[in-house]
């Protein structure tokens, strides 16, 4: 798991040939651009622009994917992730899912809240259990992007 600000964004390119489509993207939005599915590499980088509010964090659940790194952006609001290694998950609430490339586990402690404030991003890899969209502190609008770069 990665946490950092866009200025900073290059140099996470190297940790994977992806990474730079993916950055690059994300450097290069706007803020108008429309909610759904945006493009950058077929099915090995694409992007997902999201309008949500944010979840009380009772109401959440961690997910993990096997086939994609997950790049976290926000453009607009406050949200927190939450962070556990996979390894932690104890109560499983979806078994993995290879069409959809998630598999889902209950809340668990400890875990580690990341604050996403507009221009900071989150990088998840297969091993990283996340959280998405949870309230910092209460729910929220946030418009943020998340880019699936496929990792194999």
């Amino acid at each position: 798991m990665i946490l950092d600000t866009i200025d900073h964004s290059v140099r996470y390119e190297p940790l994977h040939p992806r990474l730079r489509l993916a950055f690059s993207f994300l450097r290069g939005m706007n803020g108008q651009e429309a909610d759904g599915r945006h493009e950058i590499d077929g099915d090995d980088v694409f992007a997902l622009v999201q309008r949500v509010t944010t979840k009380p964090i009772g109401d959440v659940e961690f997910e993990a994917h096997r086939r994609y790194i997950d790049v976290q952006y926000l453009l607009e609001g406050e949200e927190t992730i939450l962070w556990a290694p996979i390894s932690a998950m104890t109560e499983t609430v979806r078994l993995y899912d290879e069409t959809k490339d998630v598999a889902k586990w209950r809340l668990v402690h400890p875990h580690t809240p990341l604050r996403l404030r507009p221009g900071t991003f989150a990088i998840f890899y297969p091993e990283d259990a996340h959280s998405p969209c949870v309230a910092a502190p209460e729910p929220g609008p946030v418009t943020k992007v998340v880019i699936k770069v496929r990792g194999a």
